[in-house]
């Protein structure tokens, strides 16, 4: 039987340590999420943070990597660079609960910085004593030298080896929708091996992970939601089963059905 509907989890909440805020008038701590944030469980292995551009999202799993020890820009807990701090201090002041297993394994990945984490592995093996060896637990070969969404699905099959805790901002940014189910895949098996999973994303395919537990992001409030409640799944779903009454909605005039 499947461990992703068992309590076995390595972070099971996070804190906002609210006497300790300077001030909710300031970035991060004005976001409405985080303003009116105090305790967020995970009672899941696989979580999903949903929500519209802007909610926080981002912020929040940011926050939550780097108070767990990860590089703010990404990477594993050893991965140290820092290109452009342009991270918030919202990390300072979250207090974690973790389970009472230990992770062997880590990564947090965003889709936005992706690209610093792919210079920083190529800097240390080009370092003396680097030897190359950093790139072969990402399938061999440098992330510069494959495509963005081969790269990312490297890190998915290679770095990722189990018994982790895997924190990932948008993963399907640059994962075409048949990489999307891949991945499906790919998280499956790890959650078969006692990982925990915490994900921020727009995208429907990833939000139908079974047993998952999402969790929509809207103003202050953070609100279990079942897949088909979600905005996502219900305006693909409209588009998708209605192309022409959707197009006529969004041109109007300028709509031309002989064009599609």
């Amino acid at each position: 039987m499947s461990s992703i509907y068992g309590p076995m989890l390595y972070l099971r909440h996070v804190e906002l340590l609210r006497e300790l805020v300077p001030s909710f008038d300031v970035y991060p701590f004005s976001l409405p999420v985080v303003r009116a944030l105090e305790r967020l469980h995970f009672q899941k292995q696989v979580t999903f943070l949903v929500g519209e551009n802007g909610t926080g999202k981002s912020t929040l799993l940011e926050g939550i990597a780097a108070a767990w020890g990860f590089n703010p820009e990404g990477g594993t807990l050893n991965f140290s660079f820092d290109t452009r701090a342009s991270h918030s201090s919202l990390f300072e002041y979250l207090r974690m609960a973790k389970g009472v297993r230990r992770p062997k394994d880590g990564f947090f990945l965003r889709a936005e910085s992706y690209y610093n984490v792919a210079s920083y592995i190529d800097k240390l093996d080009e370092e003396p004593g680097g030897g190359g060896m950093i790139k072969n637990s990402y399938g061999g070969k440098s992330l510069h030298e494959q495509s963005h969404g081969e790269s990312f699905f490297s890190a998915f099959v290679h770095r990722f080896g189990g018994q982790g805790i895997y924190i990932l901002d948008e993963p399907e940014a640059a994962l075409s929708p048949l990489r999307q189910m891949s991945l499906l895949v790919r998280m499956h098996e790890l959650a078969e091996q006692h990982s925990q999973f915490i994900i921020a994303t727009h995208s429907p395919i990833l939000m139908s992970y079974p047993g998952a537990e999402i969790l929509l992001l809207e103003g202050e409030d953070i609100t279990p939601v079942a897949l088909e409640d979600t905005d996502h799944y219900t305006v693909t779903r409209a588009f998708m089963t209605d192309r022409q009454k959707m197009l006529r909605e969004l041109l109007g005039d300028d709509y031309n059905p002989s064009d599609t």
